[in-house]
């Protein structure tokens, strides 16, 4: 297998100012699925932090209360107690929107002045496109004395109420009000990586270069400028602490570190006309496979995205695509709900008239029957290149909102059958193979090693099939016997009138998925 092969290069990735590595070698990567299984695991590693060691975060959203245990401590009490303790706390939390607009700029502030009266800093960062956020989700810790031990944690996951969640999908205590139809704790699916070697010292770039910024943090809005100066907002970085050598090699898997950025004036030094480089990823990635696409995503909502997985189905006759997405949008209502689903019906015609008997998508629930919220952005590509982060497979994602998405190439090889399932001679690969296999146990509430049907694309996707079908005729015939094993459901879209989509249509693409390219690349069709 060659890297380049699957991976983008310097100059596929299409910004000349990013100053990355291509990929780095020599990682353990592993997957942290649901918030029950990645907070317990941050709240330990950040306890062990000493004096002069670094704590680096970003977020979409941040609640200081969130229990990271059943016993806490609290997202707040963690990052104040490291930073009493001399750990180098920073962070940096998107603005956001106003509570009011059921955003959360107010909890963002909440955490930032927890953290910053211990001693640490956190910036409310506002330098998106307008109408666009940061939604990184990373955690870097260094160790400078013993860099064997850092780590970093990048995903899907936010530091907020609802993530708290583990597979059985009870959800949360500590519940955002989403759609009514996910009840008041609603279950909620995600993944996380837990990253040790090289890479972390390339996450740890990525946050240092948002940090040193020399743009001003001040936002849009003049609301917000009063607030910030009647509450000594604080809007200037302080230096950040020498970065330490990247770490050691400590594993077989190869990251890539994918991103988006926008387009904006003034643009970022970093990525003067932006970065595009998930989209790309994506892209090439799918280019090369010829067996199974499986994937989770929030969205899967933009015609534009289902393009590239059409292509691939009509490429290659033997591939299958095998998507889970929420039962419903986060929201509900007259006006917020058509929006969110005229895009993913889109996308899913677009998919099934390229190859209708071979896209399997489906939805979850639990096992009382209430929709499981999937959040989770996850791509595994013929058990070979594996994907987690916060980009969705939407154009907001790809184009207009900053995002970091870590892509998986492992060296060692999985050996069980079929041990190439693209043909292309890259084999299977331990670490795509391994998420793939345990997402799918956890979809069919089997137990860890009941898999030897899952393994070859093929028999995955008829066990899938005949699970989600035995479910949904448990439904239909009112509930009677024994409910049948997993928590896949057949995902069928709510179907629009013509009068709703006059209006739903273009609100879609204005506002729910805006396109942050510049103006060449759109009308060249170029991410």
């Amino acid at each position: 297998m060659r890297h380049e092969d699957w991976f983008l290069t310097d100059a596929e990735r299409g910004n000349p100012a990013c100053r990355l590595p291509a990929w780095c070698a020599g990682n353990e990567v592993l997957p942290l699925v649901d918030g029950a299984e990645y907070f317990p695991r941050l709240a330990e590693e950040v306890d062990a932090l000493r004096p002069g060691d670094h704590l680096f975060f970003t977020d979409w959203r941040g609640d200081a209360d969130e229990r990271l245990r059943g016993d806490g401590p609290t997202v707040g009490e963690l990052f104040a107690e490291a930073a009493r303790r001399g750990v180098v706390v920073k962070g940096l939390m998107w603005r956001s929107h106003s509570d009011e607009l059921a955003y959360s700029e107010q909890e963002n502030r909440q955490l930032g002045d927890e953290v910053r009266e211990a001693g640490g800093e956190v910036l409310l960062d506002q330098r998106v496109r307008r109408a666009g956020s940061h939604h990184q989700k990373l955690v870097v810790l260094r160790r400078p004395e013993d860099p064997a031990r850092d780590v970093a944690f990048v995903g899907g996951i936010d530091l907020c109420h609802s993530r708290g969640d583990d597979a059985d999908h009870a959800g949360d205590r500590q519940a955002l009000p989403i759609n009514p139809a996910y009840g008041d704790t609603p279950p909620w699916h995600d993944v996380q990586l837990q990253v040790r070697g090289p890479a972390v010292g390339l996450l740890d770039r990525v946050f240092r270069e948002r940090w040193e910024d020399p743009h001003s943090l001040d936002t849009h809005s003049p609301l917000a400028r009063v607030r910030d100066t009647l509450t000594h907002a604080d809007l200037h970085a302080d230096p950040l602490p020498e970065r330490p050598a990247d770490p050691a090699p400590a594993g077989t898997a190869a990251v890539q570190v994918l991103r988006t950025y926008p387009s904006i004036r003034p643009g970022y030094p970093f990525a003067p006309k932006g970065e595009r480089s998930v989209a790309r990823g994506y892209a090439k990635a799918l280019r090369r496979a010829r067996r199974l696409v499986f994937l989770q995503d929030q969205y899967m909502w933009s015609p534009h995205i289902a393009r590239l997985l059409a292509s691939a189905l009509r490429r290659s006759p033997d591939l299958h695509l095998v998507v889970v997405v929420p039962r419903h949008p986060d929201v509900d209502g007259r006006l917020a709900l058509p929006p969110n689903q005229v895009g993913r019906l889109q996308a899913l015609q677009v998919c099934r008239r390229a190859a209708a008997d071979r896209v399997h998508v489906f939805d979850l629930e639990n096992e009382a029957g209430t929709p499981v919220y999937v959040h989770a952005k996850v791509a595994v590509l013929d058990d070979v290149w594996a994907a987690v982060g916060s980009a969705n497979l939407n154009r907001r994602s790809w184009s207009h909102d900053s995002e970091l998405t870590a892509a998986v190439l492992d060296e060692a090889r999985d050996e069980r059958e079929p041990a190439d399932p693209g043909g292309l001679g890259d084999g299977a690969r331990t670490f795509a193979r391994a998420l793939r296999l345990r997402l799918l146990r956890e979809h069919l509430d089997r137990a860890e090693g009941d898999d030897a049907d899952l393994v070859d694309p093929e028999s995955a996707v008829r066990a899938v099939e005949k699970a989600a079908t035995a479910l949904d005729e448990w439904h239909r015939d009112g509930r009677r016997g024994p409910r049948p094993p997993g928590q896949l459901r057949h995902h069928e879209p709510e179907r629009l009138a013509l009068p709703t989509k006059l209006w739903a249509v273009p609100a879609y693409r204005l506002l729910y998925d805006p396109d942050g390219r510049p103006w060449r690349d759109r009308l060249r069709h170029r991410w």
